[in-house]
């Protein structure tokens, strides 16, 4: 069996498993899986034309309006974007910046400018001061090139460090779905939990609180089920019902954080 056959087959496998749970509501909307025909017009974000005609780049929605076609992936890497707020892991420190694995194929650099606001004697300070090797971060993307080098900056009053919890990863397609219309989601999570919640834009969430495990599963069973109709009612059911097997009171409400 050529291996094209096995991708063919499993891109079908994976276009079946996910159209179960495409809402009916969605009647402009149709699964497409890699190489599809989408139709004669202008390829969108996820598409791509070839000799007058409009195919699809990934497995995800495909949607037209005004003879322009895009494709809203289901899954798949980061691609970073000004302006989107992340999570990362300090992964090396050199002379004047800090190296951060974002969850993308292209790591980001943390200057020292877009850092700290205080003048920084180099010769005579230790940059861990600051953000040491493994402190995992929320920090703002505020520059990236066309070669894909990626800038990152503490400045928001959103971004800090992230100390405890736990990190769970997902798919970045799903974090709109996880994070809801206005953030309606992720602050039913916080509010039911207890719990302090950030998410990344690049797929990684950080979950804290004496109910983070109820809160994780939470955030799990919405990215498998992100194409379910009525998602909202079936999460809060699912955390009212294991919130009330714990026996325990909900963490102070008033401690989580907005993100």
């Amino acid at each position: 069996m050529s291996d094209e056959f096995v991708m063919e087959e499993n891109l079908e496998e994976s276009k079946k498993e996910v159209l179960e749970n495409v809402p009916e509501e969605a009647p402009k909307r149709r699964l497409v899986i890699p190489g599809d025909l989408l139709g004669s017009g202008i390829a969108g974000h996820g598409a791509y034309e070839e000799n007058g005609k409009v195919f699809s780049k990934y497995i995800g929605l495909a949607e037209e309006k005004n003879s322009l076609f895009f494709v809203i992936p289901l899954s798949g890497i980061y691609n970073p974007k000004r302006g989107d707020g992340v999570i990362g892991k300090i992964e090396e420190i050199s002379f004047s910046k800090w190296i951060v694995d974002i969850n993308s194929p292209y790591q980001a650099v943390l200057p020292l400018n877009e850092a700290v606001d205080e003048f920084i004697d180099l010769t005579k300070t230790d940059l861990t001061r600051y953000f040491d090797y493994g402190d995992i971060i929320f920090a703002e993307i505020s520059t990236v090139t066309k070669t894909k080098n990626v800038q990152l900056s503490m400045k928001n009053r959103k971004c800090r460090k992230l100390r405890g919890g736990r990190l769970i990863k997902v798919t970045p397609a799903k974090v709109p779905r996880i994070i809801g219309k206005a953030g309606s989601m992720v602050e039913m999570i916080k509010e039911l939990t207890g719990t302090q919640i950030v998410v990344g834009q690049n797929g990684i969430v950080w979950v804290k609180g004496e109910n983070e495990g109820i809160a994780t599963e939470a955030i799990l069973v919405i990215e498998q089920r992100s194409h379910v109709h009525g998602l909202t009612d079936q999460i809060k059911e699912i955390l009212e019902k294991k919130l009330s097997h714990t026996g325990k009171p909900k963490d102070n409400i008033e401690n989580k954080e907005v993100i």
